[in-house]
């Protein structure tokens, strides 16, 4: 990685979620909506909106595809289940994270479709991108978006959306990220060892946090659900997904520290990272 780009630190991140008011209540931190859970994948957005949760929002909705979905999380239970179609019409959100789980049915384009319509912040992930990558038409809603957008692929799901092969993308990362960045005008964050984050004005930089410990299901579920609250409570897009990538890390480098580097999983993850950030300073009160 060139050293001439700059790496996210703790400092940087550190003060990005203002103190919290003594007389707070949870209007004050947003609504975060996850859509995704086609058949087989409801866990998928769970883990989004259980890390959305747990890193601070006011509440949080999760709209699943699937037919006979559960009515409520028994894992956490604060979470609020709908059909996802139903959301969307009834629910005000503060941003919507989309496709974790979502699956690429007719039903999951037809809801990409009507959130990327919505003038609110969205983050994309998973399926969201796979998606995009094989229609033009929502290539075309995306960039017509005046409303902050954060894209979060992998190398697999940057290529397809930029219709190379894996191996070019990752021989020129930054060259893939900006791509990127350019061709859809989001925000982005080609993840990988030494994630690379491209903000809306075509600053980048490189997040040192993480180890092989994350190469497990459900991370970038949780990297979503993370930066969709951020956003929720008052951060730009930006900011929040330079918290959210360095959040995320920092916490597999804590329960790798702890000597749990094989068998991590992304329910970990979200633990360590709610106990990270109330070290940064986020939990003052003013």
């Amino acid at each position: 990685m060139p050293k001439r780009i700059p790496v996210i630190t703790r400092k940087m991140v550190e003060n990005l979620l203002p103190p919290r008011p003594l007389d707070s209540h949870k209007g004050m931190f947003g609504a975060v909506m996850v859509i995704g859970g086609a058949s087989g994948m409801i866990g998928a957005p769970l883990l989004a909106a259980r890390a959305a949760l747990k890193m601070g929002a006011g509440s949080v909705h999760v709209g699943l595809l699937t037919e006979n979905a559960p009515e409520m999380d028994t894992v956490q239970p604060e979470l609020m289940l709908h059909n996802a179609m139903t959301a969307l019409e009834q629910i005000k959100a503060s941003v919507i994270a989309i496709g974790c789980g979502l699956g690429t049915s007719k039903e999951a384009q037809i809801l990409l479709y009507e959130v990327l319509k919505r003038k609110i912040p969205v983050v994309l992930d998973a399926d969201a991108l796979n998606l995009l990558a094989t229609n033009p038409d929502l290539q075309n809603d995306l960039q017509n978006r005046t409303h902050a957008t954060v894209l979060t692929p992998h190398p697999g799901e940057a290529a397809r959306l930029l219709g190379c092969e894996i191996t070019q993308v990752q021989n020129d990362r930054v060259a893939a990220a900006r791509q990127l960045a350019d061709l859809f005008s989001c925000s982005v964050v080609l993840k990988g060892a030494d994630s690379l984050c491209i903000t809306k004005d075509g600053k980048l930089l490189v997040n040192n946090t993480g180890n092989p410990g994350m190469s497990s299901a459900g991370m970038g579920d949780v990297l979503t659900g993370m930066i969709a609250a951020f956003i929720a409570q008052g951060l730009s897009a930006d900011d929040a997904m330079l918290l959210g990538v360095y959040l995320h890390g920092a916490a597999a480098d804590a329960l790798a520290e702890q000597g749990t580097s094989i068998g991590m999983t992304a329910t970990d993850i979200t633990e360590w990272a709610r106990w990270l950030l109330n070290q940064l300073g986020t939990n003052r009160q003013t």
